[in-house]
């Protein structure tokens, strides 16, 4: 950073400490504008960053908001690779904003299309997605935080399944498995297998911690290790589904999907997304419209409609809750 940077950086800076908000504000667009026309993209961005950051930390969320949204104007016009240095100044800034900023779901939505254009993942960087779903965890914003963890990084499975199972806390014992389906699921239809076994791990470990007097048998074998719990018989079919996909097994995918049909259907959610699972691990075809996958993601598990755009329902219970608890059913 040039002597001529600092010096205007730090100039705005004071003036943004005396309250002269909107003069910081404005000049430092000015200037940022000026080295965009000349091409100079890193002096516009050491301008942009820290007034962003300057104007957040004063709570002056939408000027800093702004000076954000330009910020990702100039990442993008040149042309910026999703490296550790340019991840690390936008989520520096992200991390500035107050949960209520209007402005900020916006700028994740900017810098994870960003990462998709110029970096090598299709649906965004892993980890500008896994900071965006923590932000969201924390503040106890599921269905925003579903959409970021499940195309996160090796860490995201942890905090999504931490995240479903204090939702679930706020619900009925035996809707143990719809929350559990919510952790494990998006991992699956993202092809990532890994991390839908680690989900269901956490998940029934604090769920047999939280509550001993709910039965629960432990299974064992030379290839693999189940928890069984006779009460809840789609959280054993979540178990025996990642088996059945761990083994490559069509012929066990059918049978369990047989099997647990009635306890399925009384969920009346989970018939397209198991659909979508045997087509993609087994290549049991399925008629297509649009963009299935993602589609029914965003109907499914992100609070109906997909997409940043979706609702958030006035209740953060599951819709899809059953009014009484499933009967047992023996686990062949």
């Amino acid at each position: 950073m040039s002597s001529k940077i600092e010096k205007t950086i730090a100039r705005q800076q004071e003036k943004i400490q005396e309250g002269q908000y909107y003069e910081a504000h404005q000049q430092l667009r000015v200037v940022a504008s000026r080295y965009v026309k000349q091409a100079n993209y890193d002096a516009a961005i050491d301008i942009l960053s820290s007034g962003a950051q300057a104007l957040l930390k004063a709570g002056q969320g939408g000027s800093g908001g702004d000076l954000g949204m330009f910020l990702m104007e100039v990442y993008n016009k040149a042309e910026l690779k999703p490296d550790a240095g340019n991840k690390g100044k936008l989520l520096s800034l992200l991390r500035q904003f107050p949960s209520d900023e209007p402005s900020r779901k916006r700028f994740i939505q900017e810098i994870i299309g960003w990462s998709s254009k110029f970096g090598e993942y299709p649906a965004g960087d892993p980890e500008l997605h896994h900071v965006a779903g923590t932000l969201y965890a924390e503040e106890h914003e599921p269905y925003d935080a579903e959409r970021h963890l499940a195309l996160g990084t090796k860490d995201s499975a942890e905090y999504l399944a931490k995240l479903e199972y204090d939702w679930y806390r706020e619900d009925e014992s035996h809707t143990a498995a719809l929350y559990a389906a919510r952790a494990v699921f998006p991992y699956l239809l993202t092809g990532n297998l890994r991390s839908a076994n680690k989900a269901l791990l956490i998940f029934t470990q604090r769920l047999s911690k939280d509550n001993k007097g709910i039965p629960v048998q432990e299974v064992t074998s030379k290839s693999s290790d189940m928890r069984v719990y006779p009460s809840l018989p789609l959280l054993n079919y979540i178990g025996l589904l990642l088996l059945a996909l761990q083994r490559g097994s069509a012929d066990l995918f059918k049978q369990l999907t047989k099997h647990y049909a009635v306890y399925i259907k009384e969920i009346g959610t989970w018939d397209e997304p198991l659909a979508h699972i045997g087509e993609m691990y087994f290549g049991i075809k399925i008629p297509r419209q649009g963009n299935p996958l993602f589609d029914m993601m965003g109907s499914m598990f992100f609070g109906g409609g997909g997409g940043s755009g979706a609702s958030t329902p006035k209740s953060k219970r599951v819709e899809a809750a059953a009014a009484a608890a499933p009967p047992a059913a023996d686990v062949d």
